[in-house]
């Protein structure tokens, strides 16, 4: 029996030495994976980064979490946030966080902007008492180092003293999570839009037509703000110029009970961002990428809408003249104000005429061509 045992434990650290000593497993991104989804670095160890952002269902949170989905559960099993995750696919597109010379906030990362880049968004979560509620960075560093690879490979990225320094080790980490984040399984430019860009895929009568309505500015207007490239059938297209736009998304009033925030509650947007003091800037949320739009639901920075059509009907009302566009098909009522009525951006909304359903229709269709290969058997669920 000892024998066995001794076997096993010589065999078990043979398969460490190979795992660690080869190439693929010694690079930075690998140790961004490792990071990525190791619940460990979450107070009660239950939550990792790919918890809310789970690469099998679009880098976004597939749990119920009790307000279908709208917002995230944190590490403590009650927390429940007041805005929905933004998926993780294809994020490291996403600018730094600047102010243009016209006076344009652009980037960053999360709804605000408040984190600069990507590996300033990876330090935010674990330090997040909703989230993964970790007290401070040394408590941070000191579950890193109960892991053995993590030990060595460190210290072979970052240095033999790594460790002697908490806020130099903690930004290791969120320097391999980012490299991680910026790899193509985040972002690999397989949908059939990406297959028709190449000429590899033959765009059906009604996503072609969705696609001329979505890239021309006489029809909608949705390519104001969802298109980066000037020109469009442009490969390697995100889907978002990355600015900030009040859109008149109402108060999520279940998210809001659950949550316990309450109705007074106001969620200013890019105002709850420490570098912003504009008032301006009031309800200004940061424009989404549209890869993946048609699994990810539901929609908004605080996902009141469930359906991908509903979030067309709500734009479409600003254009519409006829009553039935005025009411929100989820709830048979009216639309609801918007959470900010102030800064709304008027002449974006407004720009194009009213869609009838064929129309909307064909804009859904054309979405959906934006889904990332592995994530297509998804699309009759949603």
């Amino acid at each position: 029996m000892k024998r066995h045992v001794l076997l096993f434990l010589l065999c078990s650290q043979s398969l460490f030495n190979v795992v660690v000593a080869s190439p693929a497993s010694q690079t930075i991104e690998h140790l961004g994976k490792m990071l990525y989804f190791d619940p460990n670095l979450s107070f009660q160890r239950t939550q990792s980064c790919s918890t809310c952002h789970s690469p099998d269902l679009g880098f976004v949170d597939p749990r119920e979490n009790g307000v279908k989905k709208m917002a995230s559960l944190g590490d403590d099993g009650h927390s429940i946030g007041d805005r929905n995750a933004p998926t993780a696919s294809y994020a490291r597109f996403i600018p730094d966080f600047h102010r243009t010379k016209s006076g344009q906030y652009v980037g960053g990362q999360f709804h605000d902007g408040r984190e600069k880049d990507l590996k300033g968004q990876a330090g935010g979560p674990p330090l997040n008492p909703g989230e993964m509620a970790m007290p401070d960075k040394k408590s941070v560093v000191t579950r890193l180092q109960e892991n053995s690879s993590y030990q060595i490979l460190f210290k072979k990225h970052y240095g033999d003293s790594i460790f002697d320094n908490t806020d130099k080790a903690y930004l290791a980490m969120t320097q391999s999570i980012e490299a991680f984040e910026k790899t193509d399984f985040f972002a690999p430019f397989d949908s059939k839009y990406d297959h028709y860009i190449k000429g590899e895929y033959q765009l059906t009568t009604q996503e072609d037509l969705g696609m001329t309505l979505f890239f021309s500015k006489q029809f909608t207007n949705c390519n104001i703000c969802h298109q980066l490239n000037k020109l469009p059938s442009s490969e390697f297209e995100t889907f978002s110029n990355y600015e900030y736009h009040n859109i008149g998304t109402p108060v999520n009033t279940q998210l809001r009970t659950a949550n316990g925030l309450g109705q007074q509650h106001i969620d200013h947007g890019l105002l709850e961002n420490p570098r912003v003091q504009d008032v301006k800037q009031d309800g200004k949320i940061k424009v989404p990428t549209l890869r993946n739009i048609a699994i990810t639901g539901p929609y908004m920075h605080n996902g009141v809408f469930k359906d991908l059509r509903t979030v067309i009907l709500f734009y479409n009302k600003y254009n519409s003249k006829n009553s039935k566009r005025q009411i929100n098909p989820e709830t048979g009522e009216n639309w609801q104000k918007p959470e900010v009525t102030e800064n709304l951006s008027m002449k974006e909304l407004k720009t194009g005429p009213a869609l009838d359903d064929k129309r909307i229709n064909a804009l859904v269709a054309f979405l959906k061509t934006l889904t990332d290969k592995r994530y297509e058997h998804l699309l009759e669920a949603n």
